[in-house]
C-alpha cells in the first residue's frame, strides 16, 4: 500500500469518527422538537452532549486538514464546485456553536427559545447536505480538464443525492434518539425509546433504498459485503428498540453508519472526484495527491498524534458516562435580559 492509499483510507476513518460522533450529536438538536417539550428536558438532552459535541466537530477539522494537504487538487475542487453547500453547513454548526455556547447566558425564555431554534436548524442542515455532498462526490460531478466543476448549484439536487440527504438525516435522527436513551433516565429515556423504535422502520426503508442503490450503480464486488451489514445492522436496530435494549441498539447504529460511509469510500476509490464529462478528467488518488515528501512528513505526523487524539476523546467519553436526568438539572442561572 501506498502513501496515497493510506491517505485516503485515513481520510475515510476521520469521516467515519466524524459522522459517528457528530452524527448522534446531530440527531439530538433534530429531535428538540419532539423530546424537548419543556426547558428542563432540553437542557438534559443538550447534558448528553455537552462535554463532548465540541470534541467530535475536531474530527471534521482534522478531515479538512488532512484531505487539504494529502490531496489538494481535491480540496480544491470540492471546495469551489460545492461551495454553496459546504458555506450552508459551515453558516450551520457556526449558528450550532453560538445556540448551544449562549442559550444559558441569559435567564429569559424567549432567548432560550430562539438559541433552541438555532440548534434545530444547526443540526437539520448540516445532517441533511452531508448526505447531499458526498452522494454527488461518488456519483460525479461535470469536471473538465482544468479541474474545475462546471455545473451549477441545482445539478446538486439529483433524485441520488436528495435520497442521500434524507439517509443521512433519518439515520442521524435515529442514532441520537439511540443516543438520548442511552444517555438518559426517566421520562426523557421513555420517550427517547419509543421515538426510536418508531424511526427504526423507516429508516431502514430509506437508508436501504440509498444504500442500494450505491450498491447497484457504483459499487464494486467487495462492497456488496458493507452493504449486507449495514441492512443487518438497521434490521437489528428495529427489534433492539422495540426491546428497550438502547445499548445493543446505539452498538448498529454505530456500526450503519460506518458501514455506509466505508461503502461511499470504497465505491469511490480510486477516484476521489469522479468526471461525469470524461473519465480522463477524474481526479484520482494519484493525480490529486502531494508530493511523496509532503505525505511522508504527515504519515509520521499522523502516527504520534492520532492515538494521543483517539486516547483522549474515549476518556472523555469514559468521564462523562452516567446518565442523566430531570432531576439532576438545577433552576436555569443567567443574567436576567432587561440587565444586558
Amino acid at each position: 500500500m501506498g502513501l496515497q492509499e493510506f491517505w485516503f483510507i485515513l481520510i475515510a476513518v476521520l469521516f467515519v469518527g466524524y459522522f459517528v460522533l457528530e452524527g448522534f450529536d446531530f440527531g439530538v438538536g433534530m429531535l428538540f422538537p419532539v423530546l424537548g417539550r419543556t426547558d428542563t428536558r432540553r437542557r438534559v438532552m443538550l447534558n448528553t452532549i455537552g462535554p463532548v459535541w465540541d470534541g467530535n466537530e475536531v474530527w471534521l477539522i482534522t478531515a479538512g486538514g488532512a484531505l487539504f494537504a494529502a490531496f489538494p487538487d481535491w480540496y480544491a475542487t470540492l471546495f469551489s464546485g460545492f461551495y454553496l453547500p459546504l458555506l450552508l453547513i459551515l453558516v450551520a454548526l457556526i449558528l450550532r456553536i453560538c445556540a448551544i455556547e449562549w442559550r444559558g447566558k441569559i435567564d429569559d425564555p424567549t432567548w432560550r427559545a430562539r438559541c433552541d431554534i438555532g440548534i434545530m436548524i444547526g443540526s437539520w442542515v448540516p445532517a441533511v447536505l452531508w448526505g447531499v455532498a458526498f452522494a454527488n462526490i461518488v456519483r460525479g460531478v461535470a469536471i473538465d480538464e482544468n479541474k474545475k466543476v462546471v455545473s451549477g448549484f441545482f445539478d446538486l439536487l439529483n433524485p441520488y443525492a436528495l435520497l442521500g440527504g434524507a439517509t443521512t438525516a433519518i439515520v442521524f435522527a435515529l442514532h441520537g434518539a439511540v443516543f438520548l436513551a442511552l444517555k438518559t433516565s426517566g421520562e426523557v429515556r421513555e420517550d427517547a425509546v419509543k421515538l426510536a423504535a418508531r424511526l427504526s422502520i423507516p429508516t431502514v426503508v430509506v437508508a436501504g433504498a440509498f444504500v442500494l442503490w450505491t450498491q447497484l450503480s457504483f459499487g464494486k464486488g467487495w462492497t456488496w459485503i458493507l452493504v449486507a451489514v449495514a441492512a443487518a445492522a438497521l434490521v437489528g436496530v428495529v427489534a433492539l428498540t422495540a426491546a428497550a435494549r438502547e445499548g445493543w441498539a446505539f452498538v448498529l447504529t454505530t456500526v450503519a453508519v460506518i458501514a455506509t460511509v466505508v461503502l461511499l469510500f470504497g465505491s469511490l476509490y480510486p477516484n476521489l472526484m469522479p468526471s461525469t464529462i470524461d473519465e480522463a478528467y477524474n481526479l484520482t488518488i494519484y493525480n490529486a495527491s502531494s508530493s511523496p515528501y509532503t505525505l511522508k512528513v504527515m504519515t509520521w505526523a499522523a502516527v504520534f498524534m492520532t492515538p494521543v487524539v483517539i486516547g483522549y476523546q474515549a476518556w472523555t467519553y469514559w468521564v462523562f458516562r452516567q446518565r442523566i436526568s430531570t432531576k439532576q438539572i438545577p433552576p436555569s442561572i443567567g443574567l436576567p435580559l432587561k440587565t444586558r
